[in-house]
């Protein structure tokens, strides 16, 4: 509605510094505290049918029964309110309601904060700082808990039928499970639809990676709806290849390049690692797999007498770095490149560091997913998607269009 230039003139005319307006007992908590009770009051007229001292509620079995005390918590602060009462105890109003303490938009300000890593301690006080509100360490539990029935309609939510590309990668956070505390691995994947976009999967935990394990999470994904994943990139081989061949036996699994160079760079001093990395990059951009077999054996001829492990790190997962050699340039740093995984990974261990360790694992994927929220609300379309596309609708064509029941 339009807001009236001459009424806030009045309102303002005895200002004189901030304080005035927004300090303890300043001008916004006072509008505040006013418009909520005139509120509550019209409410109550609505709900009895008649205005205050209007004849019709005479005998109308319901009448106004004074007022009741509150205190509620707002981004203003903490507000006292008087909340009107019907004879029949029949009236709840919608702008404050029975049994809530608390006013729209303090609870996001509580969810907000949480999903940005801050502990329940940091909240308290910045809240106390910030706007004179007190709240418990349980009320910040309550409020960030009504998230665990959207992380569970997420986790279970329906899927695309085909991923082209699909990230599979982990990383581990301290929780407590059966008594103790164990460093436990959060499993993220990370799909990348037909039309470039990513998306998260899904979020699991486990304390063994397994074939058994991976069996399981990609029997998951196909019941939500996948039918289809053309290359699967993951960070390690263990159990996987097994998992994915009895569940989506076409599909390809390529060894993420990124982490597999950083694993080699594990065995070489900080001096050498600028060096070492450099010689390692002409194996991963071969033009073919025959060259970067090639440029692998070069590699191991010059640092194979200091660094002996890189070299049978490459040649022991070799069958699992080439599938990618297959493709041109571009679509290779579709695959490869894995900016998605690492700029999320970056954004969960930012919000759990602060963490010494979370006391369930419900409490770990209820923050997880309130960061990869905020995370993937950011991202864009993958760079030369298109290029990519016309190659997997050259390659995999009739395969997209079975799973897109073209």
């Amino acid at each position: 509605m339009p807001i009236n230039i001459e009424l806030i003139d009045e309102l303002l005319k005895d200002y004189r510094k901030p304080d005035d307006i927004l300090g303890e007992n300043g001008l916004l908590k006072q509008l505040t505290k006013a418009l909520l009770e005139r509120a509550m009051s019209a409410e109550l007229t609505q709900h009895l049918g008649y205005k205050k001292h209007d004849p019709k509620g005479y005998n109308s079995g319901n009448s106004r029964n004074g007022t009741s005390e509150k205190t509620i918590q707002a981004d203003c602060g903490e507000i006292e309110l008087e909340v009107p009462r019907d004879r029949q105890g029949s009236f709840d109003p919608r702008i404050v309601p029975k049994h809530r303490t608390r006013i729209s938009g303090l609870d996001e300000k509580i969810v907000s904060m949480y999903a940005r890593g801050m502990t329940t301690r940091d909240i308290e006080g910045h809240l106390r700082e910030m706007y004179g509100v007190d709240v418990s360490a349980g009320l910040i539990s309550q409020v960030t808990d009504a998230v665990i029935e959207e992380v569970k309609a997420w986790q279970n939510r329906a899927l695309e039928p085909v991923y082209p590309i699909v990230y599979l990668d982990a990383l581990y956070v301290k929780m407590r499970h059966e008594g103790r505390v164990e460093n436990r691995a959060v499993y993220v994947a990370i799909g990348v639809d037909v039309e470039g976009h990513k998306e998260v999967l899904g979020l699991w935990t486990s304390a063994h990676e397994g074939a058994k394990f991976w069996l399981s999470v990609l029997t998951e994904l196909k019941n939500r709806g996948v039918k289809d994943m053309f290359i699967v990139c993951v960070d390690g081989l263990k159990g996987f290849p097994e998992a994915i061949g009895a569940v989506f036996p076409l599909a390809e699994v390529q060894l993420c390049i990124v982490h597999l160079v950083r694993a080699s760079l594990k065995y070489v001093n900080w001096k050498e690692r600028r060096e070492v990395a450099a010689d390692l990059k002409p194996i991963y951009q071969a033009a073919t797999a025959e060259e970067a077999k090639l440029r692998l054996d070069e590699f191991i001829g010059v640092w194979g007498p200091k660094y002996k492990a890189i070299g049978k790190l490459w040649q022991a997962n070799w069958e699992n770095v080439i599938p990618f050699f297959a493709f041109p340039a571009e679509v290779r740093k579709v695959i490869y490149t894995t900016n998605a995984v690492e700029s999320l990974h970056s954004s969960l261990r930012k919000v759990t560091q602060n963490r010494g360790s979370f006391p369930s694992e419900e409490a770990a994927l209820k923050l997880l997913y309130l960061a990869i929220r905020n995370a993937s609300g950011r991202w864009e379309a993958v760079q030369h998607w298109r290029e990519a596309l016309n190659q997997f609708e050259i390659v995999w064509g009739e395969r997209m269009k079975m799973a897109l029941g073209r």
